[in-house]
This record gives C-alpha cells, sequence and structure tokens, in this order.
C-alpha cells in the first residue's frame, strides 16, 4: 500500500480560501476518516488528493515521492463516490472489470481478478445481474469492486452511504471495516455522519471551515476533544454545555458554581481567576439521575431505545440530554434532579479552547490494529 502526506495545502475558489493550510500524514495501511459538517471542505480535500481538484499551494506526496503534477490517473488512487456510477447497459462483472479492459489487461486476467474482488464482497452469485437488479448495497458493493480490481495504492471513498438506508448503512459499515482488514489496505473516508467516523476510523481528522480543528483517534476526540467544536460534534447524543462561574482555581482543578452548589472539575486551572466565565460540558451518558444532584430540569420528550432511554430536559436558563437506563420510569413532565462525575466534565475558556485534564483515559492509548486478533 502507500503512505500520504499533505504539506500545509491550499485550496482558492475564486478568491474564496476554502482549505487553508492543511497539514496531514496518513500512514501504510491506516483508514483515515474526514469528518465535519456541510461546507467544510472534506470532499475538496479528498478531491485535491485523487487529482480531481488542483491545489493553489502546498504539496501533496505518496510515498515520498510529489504528485501536484500527475494526473488522476497516473496517481495509483481508487476512489468510491456516492452516486455508485455503475453503466446499467453493463453486468456486474463488466462493470467491475471495465477500467482493466480500458488499460488492455487481457480477459484472462481481467476475470481473474474480478472474480477475486466478488468472492472479497460476495457478489459472486450476482456477476451476471444488471445493476437495475441489484440492491442499494449490492450496487455499492459493486462501486467498491470496480476500486479492488484495480489494486490501488490508496483507497478514497467520498460519502459512499449517504444514499442507503439506516439498515443498510449499519451493515456497509461492517462491510468495509472487515474490507480493510482483509485488504490491509490504506484507505481515507469522506463522511458527515460522526457515528460512522468513530466506528470505522483508526484516525479521525475533523474538519470546520477549511481548517483541522482535531487529529486523532475516536476514543481520543471523545474523551479529550481540544475545543468545544470537537466536543459537541464527536458524541451522539451531542455534549451538553452550560456557562458557569468560577469560584477559584489552581494546577489541579477549577471550582464552578453550579445551582446546586460547587463543583470542582480536575482540568488545569493555571491563567484561570475566580469570577471569570467558562464553558461547562458534560456528555449526556455522563449524567445520571439522583434525587441529591445539583441540577434540576424538567422532562419535555422522552425517547425510549430498548437497552436506553434519552430524556431532554429543560429548566429556566438550560437545556440538557441525560442517557439513563432503558427502564427508567419518569415520565414527560416529571423534574429530576441529576449529577455527574467531575472526572467526566470538561471545561472550554472564552475562545472555546478545553483546558487541560488532570488525566488521561486508559483507551485513548490503545491502538486499534494492535488488538485485532490475527485472521483466522
Amino acid at each position: 500500500m502507500a503512505t500520504l502526506q499533505l504539506n500545509n495545502i491550499v485550496k482558492d475558489f475564486g478568491g474564496t480560501q476554502v482549505i487553508k493550510g492543511v497539514d496531514l500524514e496518513v500512514k501504510d495501511r491506516e483508514f483515515v476518516v474526514f469528518v465535519g459538517p456541510s461546507g467544510c471542505g472534506k470532499s475538496t480535500l479528498m478531491r485535491m488528493i485523487a487529482g480531481l481538484e488542483s491545489t493553489t499551494s502546498g504539496d501533496i506526496s505518496i510515498d515520498g515521492e510529489r504528485i501536484n503534477d500527475v494526473g488522476p490517473a497516473d496517481r495509483g488512487l481508487a476512489m468510491v463516490f456516492q452516486s455508485y456510477a455503475l453503466y446499467p447497459h453493463m453486468t456486474v462483472e463488466d462493470n467491475m472489470g471495465f477500467s482493466l479492459r480500458l488499460a488492455k489487461v487481457t480477459q484472462a486476467e481481467r476475470r481473474e481478478k474480478v472474480l477475486a474482488a466478488a468472492r472479497i464482497l460476495q457478489l459472486e452469485e450476482l456477476l451476471d445481474r444488471k445493476p437495475r437488479a441489484l440492491s442499494g448495497g449490492q450496487r455499492q458493493r459493486v462501486a467498491i469492486g470496480r476500486a479492488i480490481v484495480r489494486n490501488p495504492s490508496i483507497f478514497l471513498f467520498d460519502e459512499p452511504l449517504s444514499n442507503l438506508d439506516a439498515a443498510l448503512r449499519v451493515q456497509m459499515r461492517i462491510e468495509l471495516a472487515r474490507l480493510h482488514e482483509e485488504l490491509d489496505a490504506t484507505m481515507i473516508y469522506v463522511t458527515h455522519d460522526q457515528i460512522e467516523a468513530m466506528t470505522m476510523a483508526d484516525k479521525i481528522v475533523v474538519l470546520q471551515g477549511g481548517v483541522v480543528e482535531q487529529i486523532g483517534s475516536p476514543m481520543e476526540l471523545y474523551h479529550h476533544p481540544r475545543n468545544r467544536f470537537v466536543a459537541g460534534f464527536i458524541g451522539s447524543p451531542k455534549m451538553n454545555f452550560l456557562d458557569v462561574e468560577v469560584r477559584g482555581a489552581d494546577a489541579e482543578g477549577v471550582d464552578v458554581v453550579l445551582p446546586g452548589g460547587d463543583c470542582r472539575v480536575p482540568v488545569e486551572g493555571n491563567g484561570i481567576s475566580s469570577g471569570d466565565t467558562l464553558t461547562l460540558g458534560v456528555r449526556p451518558e455522563h449524567l445520571t439521575i439522583d434525587d441529591q444532584g445539583p441540577l434540576t430540569g424538567n422532562i419535555v420528550v422522552i425517547e425510549r431505545l430498548g437497552g436506553a432511554t434519552t430524556l431532554y430536559l429543560e429548566n429556566a436558563d438550560s437545556q440538557w440530554t441525560l442517557v439513563a437506563d432503558g427502564d427508567v420510569a419518569n415520565r414527560v413532565h416529571d423534574q429530576v434532579r441529576f449529577s455527574f462525575d467531575p472526572a467526566c466534565a470538561h471545561l472550554f475558556n472564552g475562545s472555546g479552547e478545553a483546558l487541560p485534564q488532570r488525566h488521561r483515559h486508559p483507551l485513548v492509548a490503545i491502538d486499534r490494529k494492535e488488538n485485532r486478533a490475527p485472521l483466522a
């Protein structure tokens, strides 16, 4: 496979800078996901890697070789788009082998490569069908197979699951993760869905407004977001935020004022003074219904999902989302008190930057590849 290096990549469209100096290293056999809201530049960045968009400045290198001036067909990459882009008059086999046919690969070699890809993607029984006779998930697998037969150095996926229904998206996430492990390939994946990013990535690149906000493993971004944007974007349901006043601070923690009493959050409080206003962040799954808790809210909506129940709470000056046990007995309009473990809380300054936490979560250091059992 291959490594990819982006050095200070910039892209201008008509005087508007949409990619603003991106630096990134994608290691060999890594699964990297670009994630962010619509318009953040993730698809533009991928198209620049593919050679479908030129760079205004900066360098793109594969295995140490600069490829800015290399055409898309000569970069050794394969891209899978949101639309399947299959030829309706061709069979599955012909669609998968079409690029090899254009490359003058012999029919025997072409069929061998198509059959190998079909076995991986469980398409062997569908090779004689036309695209109209396939489901959405099957069509997407054919599009992926068309990329596999080219044996690319890097696979590029641009929101490939967006046209599938919810159940198929889950199934295809599993299949893509298994495909990555089986091929042991370098893959870059673009999505606006942070659940896809969390479940598939070795490394996530969070983008906003053409700027990389944070790069890290899924659990690093979840437990140690660099700023309020990342904290609110990663995690579902999203993090709760509350503006709080500082009672006191030192190097070991910050004391903040809550409606039911003070709370000491174990973050580095250097530079923080009494009377400052910070933003407290707590994830819904870290809130607990507690009759003695410092926070209160009235339940306005309940979502019962079986194993878990999500409560949406309101009070005079804030809104909260709380994930409780699936059998919680509360009803709409009930008033509840709740609390949280301060070790799970986050504090953000006026610029939205996270105050450094005093502890490191043990899962953050785990490398996903090192924890995979050998394939049978």
